[in-house]
C-alpha cells in the first residue's frame, strides 16, 4: 500500500482483534445500561417545557375476586357477561356483571351488579341494577361511555312458562346525582325471538 506524502501517516488506525473486542463490550455496556435507566411513560405539554409522568391505568376489577350476592343454594354462582369502563365519571374502571345461579336445566333469573375498588383496591359490590328477585333473565349487555345497557326478558304472568318470557325491555343505568338512575323502554318479543 503506497500513502500520500500529502497525507499523515494512518498507520495507528489500523484495528487490531482486541480493539474490536473492546469496542464492542464498551457498545453492549451503553445498550444495557440505557435500556435499564429508560423513563417511564411521559407526555409533554403544549409549551414543551415540562413533562409529566403518565401512571398506567388501573384494571378494571375482577368479578371472580368478590361474593356477588345470589341466594344460590347448593348450586354456584356463574358470571354470565361482563363489560367495565368508568361508571361514575371518577377516572377508574367499573366492572358491571350479569351473574346467575348455576343450574342443570331451565333459565334462572340474572342479576345484574356493578363491581368498583375500595379505598383499599379490593374490588367489591357497589350496586345491584337487576335483582335476582325479579326473576327477570338479561339477553344482551354492553357497557359504552359510562352507561350500563341490556335486555331484560321477563313474563307478564306466573302462567307464563319460565322457558319462554313474553315481555322485553331494553334498560339502561346512568351514574347521576351520587347513584345509578335507570330508564326503561318497553319492546315487544317477536316470535322465534
Amino acid at each position: 500500500m503506497q500513502t500520500s506524502a500529502t497525507l499523515p501517516d494512518l498507520a495507528h488506525t489500523a484495528a487490531r482483534p482486541v480493539h474490536w473486542l473492546a469496542t464492542a463490550t464498551a457498545m453492549a455496556a451503553v445498550v444495557a445500561g440505557a435500556g435499564l435507566l429508560e423513563p417511564g411513560t411521559a407526555k409533554a405539554n403544549q409549551s414543551g417545557a415540562e413533562t409529566v409522568t403518565a401512571a398506567a391505568p388501573a384494571a378494571a376489577p375482577d368479578p371472580g375476586l368478590v361474593d356477588l350476592p345470589l341466594e344460590c343454594g347448593g348450586a354456584g354462582a356463574a358470571v354470565v357477561r361482563k363489560a367495565s369502563g368508568d361508571l361514575d365519571g371518577d377516572g377508574g374502571p367499573e366492572t358491571a356483571v350479569v351473574a346467575r345461579c348455576e343450574a342443570g336445566s331451565g333459565t334462572p333469573p340474572s342479576g345484574v351488579y356493578v363491581i368498583a375498588r375500595s379505598s383499599t383496591g379490593a374490588p367489591r359490590v357497589v350496586a345491584t341494577l337487576v335483582d335476582p328477585a325479579e326473576r327477570l333473565s338479561v339477553s344482551a349487555f354492553a357497557v359504552r361511555d359510562g352507561v350500563v345497557t341490556a335486555t331484560v326478558l321477563g313474563y307478564s304472568s306466573p302462567d307464563v312458562p319460565r322457558c319462554c318470557p313474553d315481555e322485553q325491555e331494553q334498560v339502561k343505568w346512568q351514574w347521576r346525582g351520587g347513584k345509578f338512575v335507570e330508564s326503561r323502554q318497553p319492546a315487544s318479543v317477536t316470535d322465534g325471538a
